[in-house]
């Protein structure tokens, strides 16, 4: 096979490859060294938080989120369908049960009047995501934790340096979330990071990372903790990537910009959305087609060399997690959509290639569609 366009390629250049020898030269390979509280204080002040915690992935900053606020079983948490599994299975750890909710039509993320109609004397937290680069509408989910003393936590693995109304996402929460993994809008391999502005939470988090330990006492561990650790390998990595983290973010916008040329707005293709009071980084770029056409058209791109991906699946309608209801927006999302070739790498040429093939693979399947060759 000749040339591949690949879902995403991470931007790793002179300066990571420099910290990253730095920190093996300096012997510290594992969670000590220089680089992790250097990465903790630098992302903290870019998004605008006090208190920072790397962790050793997403996933782990979810779960150490929850088990600090106090998260256990008989409690209740208020998950969007639509996102990664990472969030059901995050409130699972705890024995809390996860509470799945819709998304809402225009942007996809959380309803916040779904939130509403789903809680019950049970209900502990809401865990909203900022799916694919676009923030939730964070005022009314804010005021219905604050009407029914809930605690909120923001999964922003997706949505580094997203906005909602010119306040970076990760800093309205009790504790925001992100992830590093190699795909995301910077990357340490694996790794990330729990912020709050709650120093009481942050000492909590920090103990629990670290196997429960006595941070004034070696090896004495007042609690049952994690190795959720991340090393200072991960963090010289993650340092790099922040410096030029706005020229990623500005990267993806433009991405995102060249492929709503190419793909213009008509009934085929509906764009990743964009609310007038959000700015989006549009983490992975994403359309909806005709929910028949979609395996059909991702199928024709996949043998031109064209990665793609398609939407999350309802975490609701999936064997761990099945339940007897129905969220008839997050299915639907979900059936239509895809995720574009969008990594920072990427270059105009393949984002003009894969806009091209992905537009004549919708009207190749049109006019089969009506000229009665349809075989959905």
């Amino acid at each position: 096979m000749g040339h591949r366009i690949p879902i995403a390629r991470p931007e790793i250049g002179r300066e990571e490859l420099e910290n990253v020898v730095k920190a093996v030269r300096s012997g510290w390979v594992s969670s000590k060294g220089p680089f992790v509280n250097e990465f903790e204080k630098r992302f903290s002040e870019y998004i605008g938080v006090r208190h920072a915690i790397a962790v050793s992935n997403g996933t782990a900053a979810l779960h150490l989120a929850l088990t600090a606020l106090g998260i256990g079983s008989r409690d209740e948490v208020l998950v969007p369908s639509l996102a990664f599994v990472a969030v059901a299975n995050a409130v699972t750890y705890t024995g809390a049960r996860p509470v799945f909710i819709d998304s809402h039509p225009d942007y996809w993320c959380i309803d916040p009047e779904g939130l509403k109609k789903s809680i019950t004397p049970r209900t502990k937290a809401i865990l909203l995501v900022h799916l694919y680069g676009h923030p939730c509408n964070i005022d009314p989910i804010l005021e219905t934790a604050r009407s029914n003393d809930l605690y909120v936590v923001e999964d922003c693995a997706e949505a580094h340096g997203a906005e909602y109304k010119g306040k970076k996402v990760g800093s309205f929460s009790d504790v925001s979330c992100f992830s590093f993994y190699g795909n995301k809008i910077i990357t340490t391999g694996e790794g990330g990071m729990c912020l709050t502005n709650n120093r009481g939470l942050a000492e909590k988090m920090t103990i629990l990372k670290d196997h429960g330990m006595n941070p004034s006492k070696r090896y004495w561990h007042d609690v049952i903790g994690f190795n959720y650790r991340i090393t200072n390998l991960q963090a010289a990595l993650g340092v790099a990537q922040l410096q030029k983290i706005d020229k990623l973010v500005e990267r993806k916008r433009e991405i995102a910009d060249i492929y709503r040329k190419l793909l213009k707005e008509d009934n085929v293709v509906v764009h990743a959305p964009e609310m007038s009071w959000a700015k989006s980084v549009y983490w992975i770029y994403s359309v909806l087609v005709d929910r028949y056409a979609r395996d059909k058209v991702t199928k024709v791109l996949d043998r031109q060399g064209i990665e793609t991906r398609h939407f999350f699946c309802p975490i609701h309608t999936m064997p761990p997690y099945k339940r007897s209801l129905r969220l008839p927006v997050a299915e639907e999302v979900s059936a239509r959509g895809i995720n574009l070739p969008s990594g920072p790498k990427i270059t105009n040429e393949e984002i003009h290639t894969a806009a091209s093939s992905l537009k004549k693979a919708l009207e190749s399947r049109t006019r089969k569609a009506k000229a009665g060759r349809d075989d959905r």
